[in-house]
This record gives structure tokens, C-alpha cells and sequence, in this order.
């Protein structure tokens, strides 16, 4: 019986002795080394095409109906095939475009042929026209007045920085300017593309008062056949086509934004309603904008471009004929094509940034 105590006792102090060791072995190991977070996958291809989306050859329309057809060339999910126009608006460039609606070919994630108005609408998200009169990516409306003479922040984001110039007048007893928008600079990457409307003394529906710029130099926008300038950076296309006889555009910068302008005078009839007290020698010629925008950071800045924000507030007054937004001290630039302000995010890439030549 002693001896049995003895070895019971005897066995109860190794297993003891071994879970001690075992417990302070645990707590002398080192901590497993953190795991290095998930790397982010690379976008998709049809994500990708995006930037590509009007990288299309245009084939014969169809015999039958002369629905127009495309054959897309970007890369993604709409690789090598071919779209057909619908019935309902057959052209993508309709002669009387204020009635009828354009054929938009997308060749990018969204693979299709649809019809859509091809002109700013001045009561839809991402509009600017009048004196200048916003609805912001939140749907509310708003002015801003500037000043005449005075560069102003759209948009600022980490890969897009779009300016407006305004141009205005400030009658006796006035205490600030009318104002209106004249020109509208789109920076992105390493380039700069300019559209203004020339300043005439009489509108005149006919006369084209277009005036675009690429990099500083000027280019020019056809009348006929496809009606539009092209070109390809390399990183991505940019395109500004006519979408009517004269003074309307829709300009697309790959995998950014699309932008429908129409340059438009101040009526006589605006004059009177509003007091404008213009001179009869400036039709005071400016633009109704609409902007589409692809990608735009959380943090984006801007006139226009903090109303996308997620979960964005505005600060104007509801329910009055004209509800403010402040803040030009925060959003003035240097110069149309400057990408400074104190809120700007927008940092121009050097020529070649990315290793690929302009074509």
C-alpha cells in the first residue's frame, strides 16, 4: 500500500512537471508573424475596357434597315464583337438632333447600343448652364457666381481636374457680377484640352463660335463624315465629336468622364427678364454643360465635384429661388489650366509619366 502511494504521488509530479514546461514553452514562443494583407486584385478587363469604351471600327450599316453597326476593338468583354443600333434611333449622329436621339456605342463593361439624347440637360445630375446654375451629383440645385474674369474649380480629384472661366458683367448699383461660364479646361494624366466659346458681338445660330485647344494648340472639330477629333494617348482615348450643325459637342475622355456642352448666347429676352443691363456689343456667348462622370474618388473636391461625395450634405438653403454655395476663396485657380487651388487634389504627371508617346 506505501509503495503504491509512493508511485502515485511520484506520478502526479511528472505529468505536473510536464504541463508546467509544456504551458511555459507556449508562453515563451514568439508571436506568429502577421499576415501580409490580400493584394489587391488588378481591375477585370471589362473594368479596364472602360477607359476604351469608344475603341470601335465602324462597319456597313445593315442592308436591310440601315442600322448602323460597330465592330469593338477594347479589350474586355466586348472584345471583337459587333453591335447593331436600335431601331429606335438607327444613327449615332443624327442630322436633326434636337429631335431625335443618337445611337451611343459602348464597347467597354456595359457591351451595348443605346439611345440617348445627345445634349446637356439642364436639369439633370451633373448639369451647369445659365448664370450659373448647378445640380449637383446629389440632385440639388445651386448657383455659384464667381466673378467675371476669374478661374474656377469644377472638379478636383486625384486623376481629373476640371476648371470653368467666367465671364460677366457687374451693371451701376450692383453689388456683384452676372456671370457665366465661357470656357472649360479638362486636365487628366499629362494633357490639357481647352473648349471655349469665342466672344461675337451677334449670335448667330449658323456661325460656329467652338474654339478647342490640345496641349495648347489649337485643333479642329469637322463638319462631315464622322464629325468628330480623335485621339489616342496611349493611356487613353480622348474624342470630341459634333452632335449638332453647329456649337454642340459631347467630349469624351476614356474611363473619366463625358461631358455634352452647347454654347448658347444671353438672350434679349434673359437681358430684360433679369436686369442684366448687358452692352449691345457682346452676345455674351457660354455654355449649357452636362457632365458624366466614370470614376471619381471619395474624397473628390470641387464646385461640382464634392456633390458626389458618398453620404455628401449641402449646405445651401432649400426652398429659396437661389440657393448659394460659398466658397470661392477655397476654389479659385491661378488660370483656366492651372491645377492649384486651395482644396485641389490634382497633380499634372510630367510628359511621358507613364512611358507611352501620344499618337
Amino acid at each position: 500500500m506505501g509503495k503504491s502511494l509512493i508511485l502515485l504521488a511520484f506520478l502526479l509530479i511528472c505529468i505536473s512537471v510536464q504541463v508546467t514546461i509544456v504551458r511555459a514553452d507556449d508562453e515563451e514562443k514568439p508571436e506568429a508573424p502577421t499576415q501580409s494583407p490580400a493584394p489587391v486584385p488588378a481591375p477585370t478587363p471589362e473594368k479596364a475596357s472602360d477607359a476604351d469604351a469608344t475603341n470601335y471600327d465602324f462597319l456597313t450599316p445593315e442592308p436591310e434597315t440601315g442600322r448602323q453597326r460597330a465592330f469593338c476593338k477594347s479589350k474586355g468583354a466586348c472584345y471583337y464583337k459587333t453591335l447593331t443600333c436600335p431601331a429606335e434611333c438607327p444613327e449615332r449622329k443624327p442630322k436633326k438632333n434636337k429631335k431625335q436621339k443618337g445611337c451611343f456605342i459602348h464597347c467597354g463593361s456595359k457591351c451595348e447600343a443605346t439611345c440617348k439624347w445627345r445634349r446637356a440637360k439642364c436639369n439633370g445630375y451633373g448639369s451647369l448652364c445659365y448664370d450659373p446654375r448647378f445640380v449637383g451629383g446629389d440632385g440639388v440645385m445651386f448657383y455659384f457666381h464667381g466673378g467675371k474674369g476669374r478661374d474656377f474649380a469644377l472638379v478636383s480629384d486625384t486623376n481629373l481636374q476640371i476648371n470653368a472661366h467666367f465671364i460677366g458683367s457687374r451693371p451701376s448699383g450692383r453689388s456683384r457680377d452676372y456671370t457665366w461660364v465661357q470656357s472649360v479646361s479638362v486636365m487628366f494624366d499629362a494633357h490639357t484640352l481647352v473648349l471655349s466659346a469665342k466672344k461675337v458681338q451677334q449670335w448667330d445660330d449658323s456661325v460656329d463660335v467652338l474654339l478647342v485647344k490640345w496641349d495648347g494648340q489649337e485643333v479642329t472639330v469637322p463638319f462631315d463624315g464622322e464629325a468628330e477629333w480623335k485621339t489616342n494617348t496611349g493611356v487613353r482615348e480622348v474624342v470630341v465629336e459634333r452632335t449638332d450643325d453647329t456649337n454642340t459637342v459631347r467630349v469624351t475622355v476614356g474611363g473619366l468622364v463625358e461631358i455634352d456642352m452647347k454654347a448658347v448666347p444671353v438672350t434679349k429676352e434673359d437681358d430684360k427678364a433679369h436686369n442684366y443691363q448687358l452692352p449691345s456689343n457682346d452676345a455674351f456667348a457660354h455654355f449649357e454643360t452636362q457632365f458624366r462622370f466614370s470614376k471619381l474618388s471619395d474624397d473628390v473636391e470641387g464646385i461640382l465635384g464634392k456633390t458626389y461625395r458618398p453620404g455628401y450634405v449641402s449646405p445651401v438653403k432649400r426652398g429659396v429661388a437661389m440657393p448659394l454655395m460659398g466658397g470661392e476663396d477655397k476654389y479659385e485657380t491661378p488660370s483656366l489650366t492651372s491645377p492649384d487651388c486651395k482644396v485641389c487634389m490634382f497633380q499634372k504627371q510630367a510628359p511621358g509619366a507613364h512611358g507611352l508617346a501620344d499618337f
